[in-house]
């Protein structure tokens, strides 16, 4: 959706989940589509893959960050193969940085964009920042990385991302050049905060909890802890009307703080950014928290690429 945003055509995707393979053909129709996962994609030959695209502009790659998440368990699953909720079989997700390279050494785009979590620059995982700039610049790429955040850049959350663009050394572009500071106003919620709130059950902890919140309470555990109570419910945040919501999560809710609600599926929507059309298929609450919770803002994506088009990296028009 940031890309077409941006202007750009999108021609086509690699999905390993058949849920989400089916929300992404449902809104976007891509002309290919490929339900399997990347390393299977790797090797299928060059005579089984559409000649066009050999010829990408761009070739974006957004890895599963459950490896890396602060909120994770991070350096005890890097090189264990388990079965993680963002695939359908048992596997390793560190490496898939790696295995993104290896399309991108496949397919030669004029530009790559890879995009992860804060954490993947944090501590110890800044060995992957370093390796993955070792593959891009042997496989003939210039390559800079940003921390973007979402509430600079127009979106009403407070998302911070990290972006890879390498861009292939005969385009004769270096990406440190590109300028990738952004400076808009912040959106609070209660310029977006739309539809009726979902009731909260009133014999639940989360109910009482909301009861005695206060705006310094950012999640149930502040207010358990100011109460002098056993501290629980980390993840369960509360945004206020003055606040910039925060980074949504797939598995922790949102309430509204004044009205002790939690947040309208029209929130989630506006607070990714996502058109109000979009289609999850089955439009409950939660298949929308995952679907918006594990994307990236297409307003991020826009911002981003518009820089591109604006520095001469491609034309308006290229294709992802």
């Amino acid at each position: 959706m940031g890309y077409k945003l941006a202007g750009c055509e999108v021609l086509g995707c690699v999905e390993i989940d058949p849920r989400m393979n089916e929300v992404y053909v449902r809104n976007h129709a891509p002309k290919y589509n490929y339900l399997m996962d990347i390393r299977e994609f790797n090797q299928l030959p060059a005579a089984e893959i559409p000649p066009e695209l050999f010829e990408l502009d761009i070739l974006d790659g957004s890895p599963p960050c459950t490896t890396f998440s602060v909120a994770g368990k991070r350096e005890e699953t890097w090189g264990k193969a388990k079965k993680f909720r963002e695939g359908q079989k048992e596997q390793t997700l560190d490496d898939l940085p790696f295995v993104f390279i290896e399309t991108v050494e496949k397919l030669r785009p004029r530009c790559v964009i890879l995009e992860n979590v804060e954490g993947l620059i944090m501590g110890e995982a800044w060995g992957y920042v370093q390796e993955i700039y070792k593959r891009l610049k042997k496989a003939g790429y210039k390559v800079h990385h940003w921390l973007l955040k979402g509430e600079n850049m127009g979106v009403p959350q407070t998302r911070h991302r990290v972006f890879f663009v390498g861009i292939r050394n005969d385009l004769g572009v270096d990406p440190v050049d590109l300028d990738m500071s952004f400076y808009y106003e912040p959106v609070r919620f209660r310029e977006i905060k739309s539809g009726k709130g979902g009731e909260v059950g009133r014999e639940s902890l989360s109910f009482r909890a909301l009861q005695m919140a206060i705006p310094e309470d950012k999640d149930l555990a502040a207010v358990y802890r100011r109460i002098g109570e056993r501290e629980r419910c980390f993840t369960t945040r509360i945004v206020w009307e003055d606040d910039i919501p925060p980074t949504l999560t797939a598995r922790a809710d949102q309430y509204r703080g004044e009205e002790k609600t939690r947040v309208s599926i029209e929130d989630l929507i506006h607070i990714q950014t996502f058109p109000e059309d979009f289609d999850f298929i089955r439009n409950t609450y939660y298949r929308a928290l995952y679907v918006c919770a594990m994307s990236v803002p297409p307003v991020m994506i826009k911002r981003i690429v518009s820089r591109m088009i604006e520095a001469g990296v491609f034309e308006k028009g290229a294709t992802p």
